[in-house]
């Protein structure tokens, strides 16, 4: 007999795929999400990586065989807002291992300058990822380039 299928569990967060790997931004409202992941898929662009919008502001996740999954909210498959300019349409996949969790910082907020290990690891639903934090202060494009270095060094 086989195990159920895990169910699907809603987050507010957005996700993106970069060449094979899920990266699942998280934060407060305001904090930057869209704005990382629209950065993420430029950047990606720019240095001929393949890059897509999975989801955002709303992901849904589940734990699949020790890793972790996260796809879209089906009818808003490939649209992302840009700030002050409303919904726009992205390149999407329908869903992506998540390899990599970036934790954005609410406004006044800052992330440990020096963080423990025990701050580069994230844990959803049973699955260890690492993972980053990042400054909202700080620019997306900033923020896509953390990201992007921290992708080149996982295994």
């Amino acid at each position: 007999m086989t195990a159920p299928a895990a169910e699907w569990s809603g987050l507010t967060a957005s996700a993106v795929v970069v060449g094979e790997s899920g990266v699942l931004a998280r934060g407060p409202s305001g904090a930057g999400k869209s704005s990382l992941a629209l950065a993420l898929i430029a950047r990606a662009s720019e240095a001929a990586i393949f890059a897509a919008l999975i989801g955002d502001d709303r992901v849904f996740v589940r734990a699949c065989g020790g890793r972790l999954l996260a796809r879209s909210v089906p009818r808003f498959a490939g649209l992302i807002e840009r700030r002050f300019e409303g919904l726009v349409v992205a390149t999407h996949e329908p869903s992506a291992v998540v390899r990599l969790v970036v934790d954005l910082a609410g406004r006044g907020r800052s992330p440990p300058r020096m963080p423990e290990d025990s701050d580069k690891i994230a844990e959803l639903l049973g699955v260890r990822l690492p993972r980053i934090a990042l400054d909202s202060g700080q620019g997306s494009l900033d923020h896509a380039y953390a990201v992007l270095e921290s992708l080149a060094r996982l295994p």
